[in-house]
């Protein structure tokens, strides 16, 4: 979900062609799609002319897949990713795209795509600036 001014502006939600054995390379598939994403809005906002704050957060709620982002250097454990997927890691750094961590507890996206108890879908859905009339 992409959010302009506190404002949801965008979402999306798909089943991914490509299989991952692990959380941190799913998560790390998946920022390269969002990044790939966050740069076409930014310059359909830039035509627009509004100017985004550099860098784009990116929130993940793994860890690892934050590190794999951030660090330069090709981990042992990355070298099954495809090449394209690494896109992310180009993003970080080049400073376009920030990876901040945020516990899954706090991921508002989580109420479009994961059952919840009637408690947490409340606060989620409040939390998007959702209200029931």
């Amino acid at each position: 979900m992409f959010k302009l001014l506190a404002a949801p502006i965008s979402w999306c939600s798909k089943k991914r062609l490509v299989v991952s054995l692990s959380t941190y390379k799913a998560e790390h598939i998946a920022g390269s799609f969002v990044a790939c994403q966050a740069i076409w809005l930014d310059s359909l906002l830039t035509e627009l002319r509004i100017k985004l704050k550099k860098p784009i957060k990116l929130f993940v709620d793994n860890k690892f897949a934050i590190d794999l982002a951030k660090n330069p250097v090709s981990h042992e454990r990355s070298k099954h990713i495809e090449t394209k997927f690494h896109f992310l890691k180009e993003q970080v750094n080049k400073s376009v795209i920030k990876v901040v961590y945020c516990p899954t507890e706090s991921r508002v996206i989580d109420v479009m795509t994961k059952a919840a108890k009637i408690e947490r879908f409340e606060k989620l859905r409040k939390a998007l600036g959702v209200v029931a009339f």
